[in-house]
């Protein structure tokens, strides 16, 4: 590098620290945008640790800007918004239910779909991460790869990372390392970090006998302090997730099987069915933290953090790997198409991001805190007005996590610079 600019003849480099969906993601972005990328990944494989993500209509219009969308939307256990109907199907009406199995609020996926414009597609984190990393040249992903963030760059310098293997000068680095991001601390050492949420989760992914797309309504339950989701995998197998207001960094005496049958075994069905199904070690739980003070830009120099990095969240609107797509997507759109003389440009770039992503991400945060004080209510008065508004407001307008969604899942990119299209117009005549 050269001044300010890349030098002539030479491919502008690309650094992304950290190889989940929204370091993946921006890689295969970039990479389609003509940057030579290399992926630093701190675990020794790309085999996500979670279990199913729920792509919204707005990750999936992210998606199609690198050619992978229509590839998830095939992934809907319903593509075309509705289960078969027959003998004890369960349809496609899912929503909110109490403890007891009493619907609070119906929702169909084709509802979702119509207010939307696309459907929402549960499928396992596994998927995504492997079809995001078949984007990339062989070599692109380093793993076993802890990355330091040793400069930030700027317009006349480029960033630098360092790695076991040594240290890499780059003229973008994309910092994707999660809710304790060290990039972070490094561009913002003022910022207090993440705050635990007052909540703990469990998922789990199992083949549950008779539970099938077509017999089992997807359906989360709120009680006191506590909630259940319960939803099919288009393979047949059934998401569940649950959470419980805990102490942070408590766990269960036994296993967190035994503890789930504990809080949840006497809930409607198909609670204790999915649970009698599900081994010990099939249970992952976590404690929920987030960022409760926004970063006042989601860049410095030539740095950008994305997802968790940036604005961590609880789960309580299913947004948090949706966003990171979302960033990872504007990041690229951002930036200028690699070329000699483009230094000055990508920090113009990034601030272009920062404009656009930093004011929806911290509103999307703060309404998901909102939501997660709603449905963890544990005081029984509490719930029980709760639960009477949310029946009442089903009766007069969409559902609750529809009403939820607004002015998040019905977003867009930026620019319409979809592969698809560019496909169809490189073959136009």
């Amino acid at each position: 590098m050269a001044g300010n600019d890349t030098a002539p003849g030479r491919t502008a480099h690309a650094v992304v620290i950290g190889g989940g969906i929204g370091g993946l993601t921006a890689a295969a972005a970039l990479h389609r945008d003509g940057w030579r990328v290399t992926v630093l990944e701190r675990a020794g494989s790309l085999d996500p640790v979670g279990s199913a993500i729920s792509l919204a209509p707005n990750a999936l219009r992210a998606l199609d800007v690198i050619g992978l969308g229509d590839a998830f939307r095939a992934l809907a256990a319903w593509p075309d918004g509705d289960a078969p109907a027959g003998p004890g199907a369960a349809g496609s009406q899912g929503g909110l239910r109490a403890p007891s199995g009493r619907w609070l609020s119906r929702a169909g996926t084709a509802a979702a779909a119509e207010r939307f414009g696309g459907p929402l597609v549960l499928l396992h984190r596994a998927t995504l991460i492997e079809r995001l990393a078949s984007r990339l040249p062989g070599g692109t992903v380093r793993l076993a790869a802890p990355a330091t963030l040793a400069d930030r760059g700027g317009p006349g310098r480029p960033a630098r990372v360092t790695t076991p293997d040594g240290e890499l000068e780059a003229d973008l680095v994309v910092a994707a390392d999660g809710i304790r991001s060290a990039a972070r601390g490094a561009l913002f050492p003022g910022h207090p970090g993440p705050v635990y949420s007052g909540f703990t989760t469990w998922r789990i992914v199992v083949p549950v006998p008779g539970l099938t797309p077509a017999t089992l309504a997807s359906h989360e339950t709120w009680g006191r302090g506590r909630i259940w989701g319960t939803h099919p995998l288009k393979d047949g197998r059934t998401y569940a997730y649950a959470a419980a207001v805990t102490p942070e960094g408590e766990h269960a005496p036994d296993d967190e099987r035994a503890e789930l049958v504990r809080r949840f075994g006497d809930w409607h069905d198909p609670v204790p069915a999915v649970l009698a199904a599900t081994r010990p070690e099939d249970v992952l739980r976590h404690d929920v933290h987030h960022l409760a003070q926004p970063l006042p830009a989601h860049h410095r120099g030539r740095t950008a953090l994305l997802g968790d990095a940036a604005h961590a969240m609880p789960p309580t609107l299913g947004q948090g790997g949706n966003q990171a797509i979302e960033d990872a997507i504007v990041l690229a759109l951002s930036l200028p198409r690699p070329r000699p003389g483009t230094g000055t440009a990508v920090v113009e770039g990034l601030a272009a991001y920062s404009a656009a992503r930093q004011p929806r991400t911290t509103a999307i945060t703060r309404k998901a805190v909102r939501a997660a004080r709603l449905n963890m209510m544990s005081h029984p008065a509490g719930t029980a007005v709760r639960d009477a508004a949310i029946t009442a407001l089903s009766h007069v307008g969409p559902a609750l996590f529809l009403r939820a969604l607004d002015g998040i899942a019905d977003w867009r990119p930026p620019r319409r610079t979809y592969a698809s299209g560019e496909a169809r117009t490189a073959r136009t005549p």
